[in-house]
């Protein structure tokens, strides 16, 4: 007897890629037991993510069907296929694919295992052309084990006496079970020897190999469907070795379908049973709200709860491999906290409590948290971003308006307040990225949250009895609030000409720009720019984010200077299509497809995103007007997919069907985007309250009632003023202790201050200056008693007339 092992030829296959980023479904059962999640487009299941939501495992598995002659389909590309949810709200999926030749059409339901890592799929194929025995049925499976598809190793094999497939890499171990027979098995290499390979070539399994070892892998095998009336399971296990992931699969074989998918939906109806307007009043079939809440449930983490990846997609994924990964499985801070926002919105209490635990607990050590980070709170990118310090901090203060935290819950969430707020002091005004990865600069939206996060931190300084740092928190809100429009209202440029406007708020990227602003030159409408052209370089960025003073409460929507911003935004960035209105995230925007449609390749054409109508919907709603926000929402939720979900970008250009990109229609962006479903349950809710629903109390009492004005211009090393309007107070603000020497008099005379202990590692002078006239000029240096020296070099700053509105 012959028992050697028949290898595949072609290692190491073609250079492995992932998958459509325009899924039709995500889901994952609610118990902690079952650490595996899926996700599903064209009909067919792409990745599966074990045992981490972070962790893609599976390119994707789908049906390849021959009549083992001259007919070769291949569902996800040759077949019709629809979406349905049987039971609203539970991410249980049936799947119709019908042959675009008219000769099968094949059922799935999809679900996972309430009990432990397996995935099921009950399938029926039923032939409309001819008899069950005139087909050949295949199933390929492609792995992508622990985020690679390169270094996977399969084999064909046995596991108690049941053949299955097998795939591993490293300690994460694939197996691939059928309910049925398998009458061939093979596993190759991609490209070369894989099932897709013969399939194509001979419409028969041609090729059994034994092993494909280290590459980009597949497994194949021939299904006996035809035993069943058609009819057959399909059950994928994981675990740590080959043995554990055979007993989980053959466990969940054993326990059946039917009884399986009891204990899923009944998990699933329980918690949105437990939620609070979840009901839309919207005028589609599809309960958004529902099905927001779905996706940013089936998106959190169950080894690391309150762990909320960005998306279980991969965008343009079809173009990504292993080292460019581009995957949105991680958790971005500020959209973990924006998604915490939608489960108060829906009144999700205890969904809102873990998450705030995992921020605690992924919290850095000088207060901030990464830019983005995998599940265990590892960063990924190295950026930094201030809001996503800042939103923690408004998410406890939205929790606490919605009665969701106890007085001794907050209490415990102070020494993660207190060193977000301090991480703010120390490193705002000038936010080092934007929220959209950017350069650094004056940034509306993220200068906004900034000010908001500190006045929500002061307030719960108070409750915590510590009265100094709350006094100076708020005075450090004010002054920068009220320089808001020094640093970021431009005017006399050439569009605020053409728009008759005396100017507009922007993004200002170089710090040095925020005394003279240039003028915007080069600027390109949306709306008259070529088809798919992208916009000239423009020397301001403008973007909705701008709005994010309204939404934050620093700014009334009907201040004229947000009204100009507004045209100008929709001068630049607007676009209407049939589906309703949309809006680019700022000009010269390079996240999108090229203009051929072909995927994003670290440049491209930024394209429109749904979650901006989400925002100038709120934007509306604040300025009172109603029915405008309500058919936003409206547009908002036209921009889903059939199956309710909405994803990243909407394609804006002429229609390229060979890319799939059709205008008003998902680009091949990130789909699902949390934080767009997010978005649309909070507008729902703000609808619903008729005022906007995460706008912080604090700014609105402050700034537009109170109109509280900052007697005070600060001095930083990491943001030198050089000016100062007359009548005001020049505050020195420095990380160490000093003796502040000043003079307003050429050095003639001068006096000494020494700082004090904010209590935040700033310490701080006030130096005098309220009385000085205009054109005077103020000198200062400093002396360091810790190392007993002077800085060696003069700083000045001028008395100029105060032209603040």
């Amino acid at each position: 007897m012959n028992n050697a092992i028949n290898y595949a030829p072609g290692w190491p296959g073609i250079q492995p890629r992932w998958t459509s980023s325009a899924k039709s479904g995500i889901g994952t059962a609610l118990n902690i037991k079952s650490r595996i999640w899926f996700s599903l487009s064209h009909g067919i299941l792409n990745e599966i993510y074990y045992p981490r939501v972070d962790q893609a495992c599976m390119r994707d598995c789908g049906l390849i069907i021959t009549d083992g002659k001259d007919f070769f389909s291949e569902e996800k590309r040759h077949t019709q296929n629809k979406v349905s949810y049987p039971v609203n709200g539970v991410p249980y999926y049936k799947l119709l694919n019908t042959c675009l030749k008219g000769k099968y059409q094949i059922e799935k339901e999809v679900l996972t295992d309430p009990e432990r890592a397996v995935l099921l799929q009950r399938t029926k194929f039923t032939v409309l052309n001819g008899n069950l025995n005139d087909y050949h049925l295949y199933i390929l499976l492609a792995p992508h084990l622990a985020n690679r598809g390169s270094n996977n190793t399969a084999w064909v094999g046995e596991h108690r006496g049941y053949p299955m497939l097998f795939a591993e890499r490293e300690d994460c171990t694939l197996v691939l079970l059928c309910s049925e027979n398998w009458l061939n098995r093979s596993v190759g290499f991609v490209g070369v020897s894989d099932g897709w390979q013969d399939l194509s070539s001979h419409k028969m399994m041609t090729w059994l190999y034994d092993r494909a070892e280290n590459g980009n892998v597949a497994l194949t095998g021939e299904i006996n469907f035809a035993e069943n009336n058609g009819e057959f399971l399909l059950i994928i296990g994981f675990g740590n070795n080959a043995s554990e992931a055979g007993d989980s699969a053959l466990a969940s074989m054993r326990n059946g379908f039917d009884s399986i998918r009891e204990q899923y939906i009944k998990e699933w109806v329980d918690w949105e049973s437990s939620l609070k307007n979840i009901h839309s009043k919207s005028h589609k079939k599809k309960n958004l709200n529902s099905i927001g809440a779905l996706v940013m449930k089936t998106c959190e983490s169950k080894e690391n709860p309150g762990g909320i990846v960005a998306s279980l997609s991969i965008p343009w994924g079809f173009a990504k491999s292993d080292d460019d990964l581009g995957g949105y499985h991680l958790v971005w801070p500020r959209d973990l906290a924006e998604t915490a926002g939608a489960f108060l919105a829906l009144g999700a209490i205890d969904d809102v409590k873990r998450v705030l635990n995992y921020l605690q607990s992924t919290q850095m050590s000088d207060g901030h948290w990464p830019q983005n980070m995998w599940i265990d709170g590892t960063p990924y990118w190295s950026g930094l971003q201030l809001d996503e310090t800042a939103f923690p901090i408004l998410l406890v203060d939205l929790a606490m308006r919605e009665n969701a935290l106890s007085k001794n819950e907050v209490e415990e969430l102070w020494s993660m307040i207190r060193k977000a707020a301090i991480y703010l002091v120390q490193n705002g005004p000038v936010s080092m990225e934007d929220r959209w990865e950017e350069d650094p600069g004056y940034s509306p939206f993220t200068l906004a949250t900034l000010i908001a996060a500190l006045l929500a931190a002061a307030d719960i300084a108070e409750i915590n009895k510590e009265e100094s740092l709350s006094e100076y928190l708020r005075e450090l809100a004010d002054c920068w609030n009220e320089n808001i429009e020094r640093w970021m209202y431009v005017k006399n440029t050439e569009l605020s000409r053409q728009l008759d406007v005396d100017g507009y708020y922007v993004r200002i990227a170089p710090p040095d720009l925020a005394d003279a602003a240039s003028p915007l030159n080069g600027f390109v409408p949306i709306k008259n720019r070529p088809p798919g052209a992208s916009l000239e370089k423009a020397s301001h960025i403008i973007s909705p984010d701008a709005l994010a003073l309204v939404r934050f409460g620093l700014r009334s929507a009907n201040d004229p200077r947000i009204v100009n911003t507004v045209k100008a935004i929709d001068s630049l960035l607007k676009i209407d299509t049939p589906k309703g209105t949309l809006w680019h995230r700022y000009n010269d925007d390079g996240y999108g497809e090229h203009e051929d449609g072909s995927a994003f390749d670290g440049i491209g054409i930024g394209r429109a995103w749904p979650l901006m109508t989400g925002e100038r919907a709120h934007y509306e709603l604040a300025g009172g007007h109603f029915d405008k926000a309500k058919n936003l929402l409206n547009s908002l939720e036209k921009f889903s997919n059939e199956s309710g979900l909405i994803p990243e970008q909407i394609w804006d250009s002429p229609d390229i069907p060979e890319h799939e990109l059709f205008f008003g229609f998902p680009s091949g962006s990130a789909m699902p985007l949390v934080w767009a479903h997010a978005e649309q349950i909070k507008l729902s809710r703000s609808l619903k309250d008729g005022r906007v629903f995460d706008m912080p109390r604090q700014t609105v009492k402050r700034f537009l009632e109170n109109k509280v004005r900052s007697p005070y211009t600060i001095w930083r090393f990491n943001h030198k003023c050089r000016k100062i309007a007359k009548g005001k107070i020049l505050r020195i603000e420095v990380m160490e202790p000093a003796v502040i020497r000043w003079s307003s008099d050429e050095w003639k005379t001068f006096q000494d201050l020494n700082t004090r202990d904010t209590g935040t590692g700033m310490y701080i002078a006030d130096v005098p200056t309220k009385a000085l006239k205009t054109d005077q000029q103020v000198l200062f240096t400093y002396f360091w008693p810790g190392v007993n020296r002077w800085e060696g070099q003069n700083f000045s700053i001028q008395v100029i007339r105060d032209t603040s509105d």
